[in-house]
């Protein structure tokens, strides 16, 4: 069985992500049992869900301290003893921070081929596009002619559910932290509109580019952004939450939205979802995302980090906002 480099997690993070939060491990990789696979890690997915796994229990337990830190990956199966896997299989599962993973069949999910890069199981498909596609479409209930309104657009997530949302005749205003990232929203990927929030007041922005007020906002950051969109919601507005990623690193209690009052006047609707609690819904959803995809409707943008060992560096890249699209690190070649 082959070396097996890792990290573990061995401190519980403050604030952004430390290094030294993390240890670098080469083992042996452990012997395959009867109903096990070994799978080497191609990509390895990073994602705001991390740093809450790393810092205690959330809707899934706490990474242990000296454990290897949790992440969802993509990766090819190298042997099995596992009835339905086979050396070479495309799978995914909860592989975490390393280059090898030994794990029994039911915790890994074999991936049907697709008429498109290895990648886009992450930058369109897997947990990804289904959150877009779940969290518009089943939460956000949208109609046409509606407006829409993005935080995070240009993220991972966010820029599919923008796109989605035009696909469904929807006015589609996005919220991001550059000129640059503005401009590829609107120019690139369709979006009617973009409020860069680091050069002018969030409600400001949106109050001009949302004259007729918001009837869908899909929340990715919580915080400020969520109560400027909550003075500005109509009649039987919806709002997806989906990530609060302005607050997980917070070293303080934050302050809550002000304007919760609106949720009652407008007669509003607020409502959470966890992307692993509809995977059942991944056959559909993954059905209209390569229609979209293929159609030229829907785009997605990789942004890809090459190396295991530039993971815990790399990881702060979601909350600091130099990343766009979705962010994966390259363990391995895809057909070494």
């Amino acid at each position: 069985m082959p070396m097996n480099p890792q990290w573990r997690l061995v401190a519980r993070p403050q604030g952004l992500f430390k290094e030294s939060d993390f240890r670098w491990v080469e083992e042996e990789t452990p012997a395959l049992q009867d109903g096990q696979a070994l799978v080497r890690t191609v990509y390895l997915s990073l994602d705001p869900t991390n740093r809450g796994w790393a810092a205690g229990d959330t809707y899934l337990p706490a990474v242990p301290l000296e454990g290897v830190m949790r992440g969802i990956a993509l990766g090819r199966v190298e042997e099995s003893r596992a009835p339905g896997l086979a050396p070479g299989d495309v799978v995914q599962g909860l592989l975490g921070w390393q280059r090898y993973a030994v794990l029994p069949a039911p915790a890994l999910t074999k991936l049907p081929p697709i008429p498109l890069p290895l990648s886009a199981h992450f930058g369109l498909l897997g947990h990804i596009g289904i959150t877009a596609w779940f969290g518009l479409l089943k939460v956000g209930q949208p109609k046409a002619g509606e407006t829409l309104v993005v935080s995070a657009a240009a993220g991972a997530v966010g820029s599919l559910v923008g796109q989605i949302g035009k696909i469904q005749g929807m006015r589609v205003v996005g919220i991001a932290g550059s000129d640059e990232k503005c401009r590829w929203l609107t120019e690139e990927l369709g979006f009617d509109a973009a409020v860069n929030y680091k050069k002018r007041p969030v409600l400001a922005g949106l109050r001009r580019e949302c004259p007729g007020g918001i009837d869908v906002y899909f929340d990715n950051v919580g915080g400020p952004t969520l109560d400027a969109v909550l003075s500005l919601i109509n009649l039987r507005a919806r709002i997806v939450i989906c990530g609060l990623i302005s607050q997980y690193n917070a070293t303080a209690p934050v302050p809550g939205p002000q304007n919760l009052a609106n949720l009652l006047v407008q007669r509003a609707r607020m409502e959470g979802f966890i992307v692993l609690d509809h995977l059942d819904q991944a056959e559909e959803a993954s059905a209209d995302l390569i229609r979209w995809h293929l159609a030229g409707r829907l785009e997605y943008r990789l942004d890809i980090v090459h190396g295991l060992e530039n993971a815990p560096v790399a990881v702060n890249r979601l909350f600091d906002g130099s990343n766009t699209g979705k962010l994966v690190v390259r363990v391995s070649e895809e057909d070494a």
